[in-house]
């Protein structure tokens, strides 16, 4: 006997009955008179096959029996289903979502699923058998497949709409493609998330604009982090009145404003043109932010002293210029100033000075600038010291009050350095991860030696033997690798007995005062080559840099990074430009044409050698 369609048709009806009963019909008699007759029709198609599995062909018999466990993970399903419905509360006396909730949810994603399972395999039989009606046999293999296709399609589906869900619930965007926006970094959401006054921001782009849907995708990172960032988005075409009290005169103008100060951030319309701008716009937001938020600060840089300057005074200043650090400053909200004693420093440090900077000065201070620099860090001054071993003793007065010695000695490491030319001198731009837990690094704190810093040519810092009695704290918030020496002789090179290899100290934050907000501070750096252009390019540099002037500009809760997705330069010496050219122009080409000689010399040798003649038949072997 052959397997018959009327139990999947009757299945069938019932499913339909039921849910006609439950999703359509309201409730009431009408409803529950088709669910009662679905529910039978269900039970009784299974116990219909059941009975024709027993009169089946042998061959056709396990194929039914598989259509009779289908069959019964339909009714499961349905079970599952009345029990987290109206039935169910009935048996429980209340709904089963307020009495467990998480079973409840579990049964409504579960019963959906054993119902596919058991529902679209049937189908597939069902049109395999339909296929074979006028059939002499059976093909039960077409059979199987036909059940193993339909459990395959009911798995998809389910994992599909579990994808969806999941997906719909944790909706994260990753963009892989080769150009990206930048997102707000940490440092831009703890500058959100300090402000004690509301920041508008307003989005001035015409309707249906891409670049507008990436600035508004960033900003929307940004205002969940406080109530008091509010973004509006307007077309200056349509809002003339508004646009113009803004200082807006047309569409691509970011403005950021608070009370009445406002900084504007220009941004192309169009995609092609604005891809520069949207790789940099946490830096600039941040750079802008800052400004509305805490007003311009200025940084004072001494100079007088042969220091490190933002560009060479003339052709025989061959020193690294600062020109960097100072555009890092005016991303951080400081206006760079100079001052010398011809801007007053003999008399004192300008009222308005939120931060002075002295970088590797090769000429003693004069005792009238020492004492003005340290009436300066005496109320609540901020200070940045950084010193180079040919400098000497410039600034040794003023690191007296601050309880620190220069050692104008040069540290040296064989281990971990900076190879710039593979040359012995190449040890002297030692490379250290020896971060502290101070505030004035919290950024590269974790990292250690994966985000090394680099130093050229530096000295080390010690304490003074005898501190005066209101002498300020001191913490070493920089050391040195174990294997760095000091070279003593300049040799480049360890002299047991002489020089001593050990953790150096490389930077002190001093600070003096009952409470964070009141204190002085100060930071000394044992190398200003550190920050100069050359090595200010190196991240941990950079970092380092920016903690610096957070932690002396009051901001260290704002440590964190600013995203720059702007393609970073390949940079070459003209020794490798060199290399790679004749590497690219004969000895790749060489290469190739060395492997395809070899290869075609030993085909041809294969072929040319002849085939050895067949052994002769040895006896008894006819």
């Amino acid at each position: 006997m052959a397997i018959r369609h009327w139990p999947s048709l009757v299945y069938a009806a019932g499913l339909l009955c039921i849910y006609i009963g439950e999703r359509i019909l309201a409730a009431g008699g009408a409803s529950v008179v088709l669910t009662v007759i679905g529910v039978s029709a269900v039970l009784g198609a299974a116990a219909w096959c059941g009975l024709a599995a027993r009169q089946a062909e042998a061959g056709v018999r396990s194929t039914a029996r598989m259509l009779i466990l289908l069959y019964g993970l339909g009714a499961l399903a349905l079970l599952l289903h009345f029990a987290g419905g109206d039935l169910g509360a009935h048996v429980w006396g209340r709904p089963l979502d307020s009495r467990m909730p998480r079973l409840a949810g579990a049964l409504a994603v579960l019963w959906p699923a054993l119902m596919l399972a058991g529902t679209v395999p049937v189908f597939l039989v069902e049109l395999a058998l339909s296929g074979m009606a006028h059939a002499p046999v059976l093909d039960t293999r077409r059979l199987r497949a036909a059940l193993r296709s339909g459990l395959g399609i009911a798995l998809a589906i389910v994992f599909c709409f579990s994808a969806a869900y999941v997906t719909a619930e944790r909706n994260l965007k990753v963009d892989l493609a080769y150009f990206r926006s930048a997102r707000a970094g940490s440092a831009t959401k703890k500058l959100v998330a300090a402000l004690d006054q509301p920041v508008q921001v307003y989005l001035f782009f015409p309707p249906a604009n891409e670049v507008a849907e990436l600035v508004a995708s960033y900003f929307a990172d940004l205002t969940r982090e406080s109530s008091q960032l509010s973004v509006s988005r307007l077309d200056q075409a349509v809002e003339p009145a508004r646009a113009h009290e803004l200082g807006v005169s047309g569409n691509g103008v970011i403005v950021v404003a608070r009370d009445k100060r406002r900084e504007q951030l220009p941004m192309p319309v169009k995609l092609e043109s604005a891809r520069g701008k949207l790789r940099t716009l946490d830096q600039d937001v941040y750079k802008r932010l800052v400004t509305v938020s805490r007003g311009t600060r200025v940084a004072y840089f001494v100079q007088g002293h042969e220091e490190r300057t933002f560009s060479n005074v003339d052709e025989t200043d061959h020193r690294v210029t600062v020109h960097l650090l100072r555009d890092l400053l005016s991303e951080l909200g400081f206006q760079s100033k100079e001052l010398s004693l011809a801007q007053g420093l003999g008399n004192d440090v300008p009222a308005d000075a939120g931060l002075v900077l002295m970088l590797g000065p090769k000429r003693p201070l004069l005792p009238a600038e020492a004492d003005s620099l340290q009436r300066y860090f005496e109320r609540k001054g901020r200070l940045l010291v950084a010193l180079d071993p040919e400098g000497g003793d410039a600034a040794a007065a003023l690191l007296d009050r601050l309880s620190l010695h220069f050692n104008a000695t040069t540290l040296a490491n064989d281990q971990i350095f900076w190879a710039r030319t593979r040359q012995k001198p190449d040890r002297i731009g030692i490379a250290t991860g020896g971060y502290s837990s101070h505030a004035s690094v919290a950024t590269l704190s974790p990292f250690g030696l994966r985000l090394p810093m680099v130093l050229l040519g530096a000295g080390f810092l010690t304490r003074v033997d005898k501190p005066a009695p209101d002498a300020p704290s001191v913490n070493f918030v920089l050391h040195a690798e174990a294997g760095t020496w000091n070279d003593l002789n300049g040799n480049f090179e360890f002299d047991a007995g002489k020089e001593v290899r050990k953790a150096y100290e490389l930077a002190a934050a001093v600070s003096k005062g009952a409470k964070p907000e009141e204190e002085a501070r100060a930071l000394v750096l044992a190398d200003s080559d550190a920050l100069a252009d050359e090595l200010i390019v190196n991240r941990a540099n950079t970092l380092l840099a920016v903690d610096f002037m957070r932690w002396l500009g009051g901001d260290e809760r704002l440590a964190g990074t600013i995203n720059n997705e702007e393609d970073v330069p390949v940079r070459h010496t003209r020794k490798q430009d060199v290399a790679w050219f004749y590497a690219s122009v004969f000895a790749v080409p060489a290469l190739v044409l060395g492997i395809g000689f070899t290869v075609r010399r030993r085909a041809s040798r294969r072929k040319a050698t002849p085939a050895a003649p067949p052994a002769p038949p040895s006896e008894g072997s006819l």
